[in-house]
């Protein structure tokens, strides 16, 4: 976990960094030759930049354990942290989109020069290495926080491409092709930014895990030898991995430290999964029944 925290943070640095670099040359240069395709870019950045600083800020917190303010530990935060993020890219979205069409229906001065296309050239360099270092980081540490800004950064990439169409719009004396690429590359960046805030509010309001995730950690639990049965069985997200809670059934005849030891021993096995950060198990003594009705109703209802 430790060594997740330290590519998380520098994963984190690395998008600020970049961010800011892309923001002062371009913008820079952007403003120089009155490039609006380049200043709205770079704009684009300055959310970027608040959008990593955001994850890197709040997002740590969530590598912390368990505190007397936080008993079930800092899960929750990242997830936040990236429906910020997502917010973050709607709202830039739709003032690209409006900044496309003022634009479109004005006419402003620019000058091509070379420097554009290299200040171009930086930006794509800056924002692909930040999304490669960033997706890689993350195929590792797993973190929403991380995957909204890959997904930033790729939207980044599209971005730059419209002011590519831009700046070769004013070299071929065709300035409108600026706002128009700017205005379909917009609708990109808000769906992605709907993507990356529908899928962690379901995180944060502790929704059900998917069919396929229970049914195995189920097979996990009927496959302890002194198992007979579970009732009473859910899992759901709290933060970015499972709560598990059960009732299994279990010997009347163990003992109470049998019992214990096999309430451990359930627990150590699911806790094993990086997937699952915690369990609540209750022991019921066989012959109740309770988990023959349980399982008749669950069948049932997969049937229908």
């Amino acid at each position: 976990m430790a060594d997740h925290r330290t590519q998380f943070l520098k994963a984190s640095w690395v998008n600020v960094i970049t961010n800011v670099l892309k923001i002062v040359v371009e913008g820079g240069l952007g403003l120089a030759f009155g490039s609006l395709a380049l200043v709205a870019d770079a704009a684009h950045s300055v959310a970027d930049l608040l959008a990593s600083a955001v994850v890197l800020i709040w997002g740590r917190l969530s590598f912390e354990g368990p505190d007397e303010n936080h008993p079930h530990g800092h899960e929750r935060v990242e997830p936040l942290t990236a429906l910020f993020v997502g917010g973050m890219l709607v709202l830039l979205g739709l003032q690209l989109l409006a900044d496309a069409w003022q634009t479109i229906q004005s006419s402003p001065e620019s000058h091509y020069s070379i420097y554009l296309v290299a200040a171009l050239a930086f930006a794509f360099a800056d924002r692909y290495f930040c999304y490669w270092y960033t997706k890689h980081v993350n195929r590792e540490v797993q973190s929403p926080g991380l995957s909204a800004l890959v997904a930033d950064s790729r939207n980044d990439l599209y971005t730059t491409g419209a002011a590519v169409v831009g700046v070769a719009g004013m070299a071929g004396g065709f300035p409108i092709l600026d706002p128009i690429a700017g205005g379909l590359v917009s609708l990109l960046v808000i769906h992605q930014g709907i993507e990356v805030a529908r899928e962690n509010v379901d995180y944060l309001i502790d929704s059900a895990a998917p069919e396929h995730v229970r049914e195995e950690l189920r097979d996990e639990i009927r496959t302890h030898d002194d198992v007979h049965g579970v009732h009473d069985f859910t899992v759901y997200h709290a933060g970015t991995v499972y709560e598990v809670e059960f009732h299994a059934e279990v010997s009347a005849d163990h003992s109470f430290v049998e019992a214990h030891d096999i309430e451990t021993d359930l627990r150590n096995t699911l806790l094993s999964r990086d997937d699952v950060g915690d369990v609540h198990i209750h022991l019921d003594p066989a012959g109740m029944g309770e988990w023959k009705d349980a399982e008749e109703k669950r069948v049932s209802s997969s049937a229908n």
